[in-house]
């Protein structure tokens, strides 16, 4: 199997599969050869902060992906260049796995963003795939919080009483 990055000829296989990964009324809302479309475009607009990694058998079509998110980090006194990085859509193929294919993606998306400089590599899981990453020396950590993006009334009172 090979694993490299992605390149601009490869967005129809990697639109195909991340509409195989979207849920069904997701892709009811867009064809996939429409979906393609609206991907080149996109990566087009963020090829400078996001690279994707594919997976394909020796002579043949693309069976798994993963993104990288590259985000540059406000900078610190004598650090200007700081960079972290979150991989996202990693997905392979159902018939394609319990082959080790997604850990050999996300090995090469973390191996790149550390070549890069990135201090953190992140991911957000399924809880089917923990266990995964853990093999992959990812870890749980107390200082990396997050929150829902739609805050309700009441949490946006709540921060307001905090900042005032």
């Amino acid at each position: 199997m090979d694993v490299g990055l992605a390149g601009r000829q490869d967005v129809s296989q990697l639109a195909h599969l991340l509409w195989l990964f979207a849920a069904p009324e997701e892709q009811a809302r867009q064809s996939v050869e429409a979906f393609a479309g609206d991907l080149d475009a996109w990566w087009a607009d963020h090829a400078d902060s996001h690279v994707a990694f594919v997976a394909r058998h020796p002579g043949s079509e693309v069976v798994g992906m993963a993104w990288l998110a590259l985000v540059p980090r406000v900078p610190r006194p004598g650090t200007t260049a700081r960079l972290s990085a979150d991989i996202q859509s990693v997905f392979v193929l159902p018939e394609q796995r319990g082959r080790g294919i997604g850990a050999v993606l996300v090995r090469a998306a973390t191996d790149h963003a550390r070549r890069l400089g990135a201090t953190r590599v992140t991911v957000h899981s399924s809880s089917r795939a923990v266990p995964v990453y853990e093999r992959l020396g990812f870890a749980s950590s107390r200082q990396l919080l997050q929150t829902p993006a739609e805050l309700s009334p009441a949490d946006h009172r709540a921060c307001r009483r905090r900042t005032s």
